[in-house]
């Protein structure tokens, strides 16, 4: 394995299904991964549940984030224009813009045979103290997830990097083809499917 993709020295004996943490530093495209992956499973007709989020851009500058179902409505969850509430640098967040999103997201992926997919947890969505909830009853149940996750120390996201049914995987830009088909055969096989060569989709940015 490359020396790029780190394990955490934590796995111990894991659940049948399982739970991919894929960390990194900011702009290393931990989103440009887990979108490859919901496209992979996809393909394979896997029921693919959660949300993703993305970069909002005013002449080529970044402005905000959007949140976004997966398969379904989107909303601004943080932009330079929000004044009140919770700032994260530059950005307000409206934390109920994302709640309205996310949380209903969450709850489709309650359901057998399903893959949840969680991107990201991190400061801004943090906030939401019924999303953390959520995801901690997600994590208490036997099902396959996989989250792109801040590399910032939290209480919250600490506690889901030290668990022992939790693969810790580090993003970076070298490693993503590596990543892409060793997490997305993971899963595969948590769900009784394999991942055919001609499958793995094209480099993305």
């Amino acid at each position: 394995m490359s020396g790029d993709v780190n394990d955490s020295d934590r796995v111990g004996s894991r659940r049948e299904s399982p739970r991919v943490l894929l960390t990194g530093a900011p702009r290393s495209g931990k989103t440009t991964l887990v979108t490859r992956i919901i496209g992979a499973l996809q393909l394979h007709g896997v029921a693919v549940h959660g949300f993703t989020t993305r970069e909002l851009r005013e002449a080529g500058e970044r402005v905000g984030f959007l949140v976004e179902a997966i398969g379904g409505d989107s909303a601004v969850m943080a932009h330079v224009s929000i004044t009140g509430g919770p700032r994260v640098g530059r950005y307000g967040v409206d934390v109920a813009a994302f709640e309205r999103i996310a949380l209903p997201a969450l709850r489709q992926a309650a359901r057998p045979g399903m893959v949840t997919v969680i991107d990201e947890l991190g400061q801004m969505e943090l906030y939401s103290s019924p999303f953390v909830e959520a995801v901690q009853r997600l994590f208490a149940r036997d099902m396959p997830v996989v989250a792109t996750v801040h590399a910032t120390a939290h209480p919250v996201t600490d506690a889901l990097k030290r668990r022992r049914d939790v693969e810790l995987l580090t993003v970076t830009r070298s490693a993503h083809d590596e990543l892409f088909a060793r997490v997305t055969a993971r899963l595969l096989s948590g769900l009784g499917g394999t991942l055919s060569p001609d499958q793995g989709g094209e480099p993305q940015r």
